[in-house]
């Protein structure tokens, strides 16, 4: 293994097929602070703005911060924020270098340091990766959760706190104090309408400092919406071996990345922004419908796909899509549940969408983990399926596929496979689903169908009064337990289409 690692020194040593920073990093200035600074967005709006940086706009460098651990920092400051980005298709591998990172704080070590940084007058966006539980709300509502751990730590602890809300509070509040304006916050995770979410939860929190600070915030920020899509799956000790023999030094921090990106945004910027429009992102005044067609078609199909196909054996979701059932089923849900539940723009060809997205999933240059499109399901499920769901019950459409789907989250939650192993879920509510399956599941599958229903931090109020829903999931119940997964998907599903 070589013992070099990628830095600004070795950059013009690189191989000429590699694209590479053609700036000079040192005259480029901090504009943005990114929290969350994970791999998702090192391939998608630190590559974005890399685009703008090498055409000229040298004042939106990104200073990124992790709110938990050092592990992005050691992988990032050695290199001097350098990192690849390494699209993989069926068609080969293209490798980029991307310079727009320069560096990386880590809160808990150093919080004084992350709400100071916040706090420059330099700073006007500050952009978010935490993912849907870094928001610290309740997902059935969409409400600011007091109980929160770590709205209850940071708002007896202002200056050292953990949650992305605390840093942002914090940081507008040494703003108001020092006569300077605000920011723009930008979320990039996956929620519907997450600008109007990270607007509430950051003036519901605000509002437990106090109220005049609240109402500044409202009157000093804007949170615009957007909708991202990459497939980012995380990098493998091979994934970096393979860039190794490519670049000749190692790279910590790579990422990989389908070749395929969309990043709708609304327009709605307090003071500036660069200009990713060049650089392919879409700038619209209603990002909604961009939204939910993301969410119930792509993510949606992800997270059936996740829990159905891991029960099944299934280490990637390629894999998933190699076996024909799943494959027709992954269209016919697109087709039949989540598609009919959208008022899909008159311009948008949706029929080419979906196409697409099974060409993508399809990807087996990507190993993008069942296992990892698995996780915090208690958080995503909620976006991704029951808003579905709820248009098909009241419309009385079909619910055969998110039933199943459900069925195999149930199952995946209980924490044991179909063969008896244990499945490690990773979930900020996992505790409490596999206590609900313990419980309930020596009852039988009505009603554990029953309890999960009525679990409202996941369900709300609503769902557990649909004797329509609780027998379509207690059924697949009943199948998946005789059958298992697999041979339900094949004998349900082969001959659709």
């Amino acid at each position: 293994m070589s013992q070099e690692r990628l830095n600004n020194s070795i950059l013009e040593n690189l191989p000429a097929e590699v694209i590479k920073p053609a700036y000079d990093r040192s005259e480029v200035t901090t504009g943005i602070v990114h929290l969350g600074i994970g791999a998702f967005h090192r391939a998608h709006q630190a590559w974005y703005t890399e685009n703008r940086i090498a055409a000229g706009e040298k004042n939106w460098g990104i200073v990124g911060a992790s709110l938990r651990s050092p592990g992005v920092r050691d992988q990032l400051v050695p290199q001097n924020g350098l990192y690849s980005v390494v699209e993989k298709s069926n068609a080969g591998t293209k490798v980029q270098i991307v310079g727009a990172v320069s560096d990386v704080l880590v809160g808990p070590e150093s919080p004084q340091q992350l709400l100071e940084l916040l706090a420059q007058e330099s700073v006007r966006i500050v952009s978010l990766t935490i993912t849907e539980k870094g928001y610290c709300h309740d997902p059935a509502s969409g409400n600011l959760n007091p109980q929160h751990p770590d709205v209850v730590h940071d708002l007896a602890n202002p200056q050292a706190p953990k949650s992305a809300l605390g840093y942002i509070v914090g940081a507008l509040a040494l703003r108001k104090e020092r006569g300077l304006p605000g920011f723009t916050v930008l979320s990039c995770d996956n929620l519907p309408s997450n600008g109007k979410l990270l607007g509430k939860v950051l003036v519901q929190y605000a509002e437990k400092v106090n109220s005049e600070l609240a109402a500044w915030i409202a009157e000093n920020t804007t949170t615009p919406a957007t909708m991202v899509d990459r497939i980012v799956p995380a990098t493998t000790d091979n994934d970096r071996a393979e860039l190794e023999a490519i670049l000749g030094c190692r790279d910590e921090a790579a990422v990989m990345a389908e070749p395929f990106s969309q990043w709708v945004v609304e327009d709605n910027f307090l003071r500036g922004r660069p200009e990713w429009d060049k650089a392919g992102a879409t700038f619209v005044d209603e990002v909604e419908v961009y939204e939910l067609i993301k969410l119930r078609l792509l993510n949606g199909s992800h997270s059936m796909l996740a829990y159905s196909g891991y029960l099944s054996g299934f280490e990637t979701v390629a894999d998933v899509m190699a076996e024909p059932a799943f494959n027709k089923l992954a269209l016919h849900f697109m087709q039949t549940e989540a598609t009919t539940s959208i008022e899909v723009p008159a311009d948008f060809d949706i029929a080419a969408y979906q196409a697409e997205l099974i060409e993508r999933f399809e990807n087996r240059a990507l190993r993008h983990r069942t296992w990892q499109i698995a996780m915090d399901g208690s958080q995503k499920i909620p976006q991704r399926w029951l808003g579905t769901l709820r248009h098909q019950l009241a419309n009385e459409g079909p619910i055969e596929v998110l039933s199943f789907a459900l069925a195999n989250w149930i199952r995946y939650v209980s924490a044991v496979d179909e063969k008896g192993n244990s499945i490690e879920v990773s979930d900020p509510l996992a505790a409490d689903l596999k206590a609900l399956c313990d419980m309930y599941k020596p009852q039988g599958n009505a009603a554990l169908t029953a309890a999960f229903l009525a679990f409202t931090p996941v369900f709300g109020e609503d769902l557990r009064n649909s004797e329509h829903l609780q027998q379509a999931v207690s059924g697949w119940l009943e199948k998946l337990d005789a059958n298992g997964t697999l041979a339900c998907v094949q004998e349900s599903f082969a001959a659709i289409g």
